[in-house]
This record gives structure tokens, sequence and C-alpha cells, in this order.
């Protein structure tokens, strides 16, 4: 999917010279948490978000550090943030340096900037403008989507069992030298040892995203490893 199939076409945006209050109420009125911070011609000049009003005087919840730490800061620290508490335009706390996407961007880099940025939303360019921005909730409603969308196949019960074992293969870390699956009527029994809880959930995990399985049945028997032996190689599930 590209950002243009699940990006919000309708973008709330704030001028720059709108006041600190303007854009407490739009976010209320909106039920949003932040938005793009466009000039009069409609070019991104930075972006503003409810973070951006954590630290503010009105509220009390100002910075207050202590002088030595001030002094170890410098001047210029302290000068930034009384700004942002006291400031009372948008274009004095917003950040300026807006991260993008186009509209042809792989919904997976755009999930991988989020992540690597730590930023909850993104602006869409299209020719130096805004067309739509992508955030959190667009992502959930893009999975959603694509769930409903989904033709659910039902495979006959041993070629459920035979891709079960074979994604089961690919991990590192399922004790196959153990391992057994069995599946009837779409329900998949999981049998064998497990040498750690969280081996079973994974299990159970990859037997449930198996078209045609209905259900799953955990068989599987925890056993403490022995301390201080080392591991085997263990030959690939059998799928005969």
């Amino acid at each position: 999917m590209k950002a243009a199939e699940v990006m919000s076409p309708r973008v709330i945006t704030i001028l720059p010279d709108a006041t600190i209050k303007d854009a407490a109420r739009m976010m209320l009125q909106h039920g949003i948490s932040g938005f793009p911070v466009v000039d009069a011609a409609g070019t991104l000049v930075g972006i503003v978000t409810e973070g951006d009003f954590l630290r503010r005087t009105e509220t009390g919840t100002e910075r207050q550090r202590p002088r030595w730490f001030k002094f170890v800061l410098g001047p210029g620290r302290g000068a930034n943030e009384y700004v942002h508490s006291h400031a009372r335009k948008i274009q004095d706390i917003m950040t300026p340096e807006v991260i993008t996407v186009g509209e042809a961007t792989p919904l997976q880099d755009v999930v991988s900037i989020m992540e690597r940025r730590r930023i909850k939303r993104i602006p869409v360019m299209s020719s130096g403008k805004i067309v739509g921005i992508i955030s959190r909730a667009n992502l959930v409603q893009a999975l959603a989507r694509l769930a409903e969308e989904a033709s659910p196949t039902h495979p006959d019960d041993e070629t459920a069992r035979q891709q079960i074992l074979a994604e089961l293969n690919k991990q590192s870390w399922v004790p196959r030298a153990s391992l057994n699956v069995i599946v009837r009527g779409g329900v998949a029994e999981l049998w064998g040892v497990i040498y750690d809880e969280r081996q079973r959930g994974a299990i159970r995990v990859a037997a449930e995203n198996v078209p045609g399985i209905s259900r799953v049945v955990d068989h599987l028997v925890y056993v403490e490893p022995i301390s201080g032996m080392g591991g085997i190689a263990l030959p690939p599930l059998r799928t005969v």
C-alpha cells in the first residue's frame, strides 16, 4: 500500500501567527492532537502538537531547573525554554523542521519513519503542498480495512497442517525435536515439550495465522531446562 491510500485527505492546518489559545481550541474542537502549520500561500512551515503545550506558564508547568543546571546548559537553552512556555504565537513554539512523505511512499517506509523518529503523524506532500496526513489512527484503519477485504481460504486439514509446520520450521526458537501438530476439522492440536513459556504463545500464534484454522488446542508441556546444558542442532519438523 502507498501513503495516498491510507492518508486523511482533509487536513486541519493553522497559520503561524495564530495564538496558542486558538490552537488549543482547534485541537479540542476537531479531536486531534496536532496539525501542520502553513503560511498564507499554503506552504508548510512547521508542525505543532499537544506536546508543545505541556510546559506552559498558564498551567504552572514550565520547567523549573536549579541555577547550577541552568549555568551548565547555557543561556541559549534557558531562553529557548522561556519562549516555549511564555510565547503567545504558534510560530514561536512549533517545530519548523517537518518530516514529510510523498503520495507514492510505501506504507512500510511510513511506519519505519514514524518508529525511527518517534512521531505520531506525517504530512503527505505533492508539488510542495500538503495533500493529506497520516496518523497512527490511519494505520489502524488501514489494517481493519485490509482484514475485512481479505478473502479467507479454507484449505483441507492436511494442507493447513503442512502450512503450520512450514512456518514453525523457519523459526530458530521452535523445539523441533519434540513438537507435533495435528489438525482435525480446522482445529489445530499442539503436542510436544517446550523449555520456555514464551514459546507456547508464539507457537499458538503461528497456528492461528494459518487460513482454515478455527481453533488451537494447546497440549504443550513445559519442562524446565537443565542448567548449563548447551543447545543442540535440531532436525526440521517432519511434514509427512
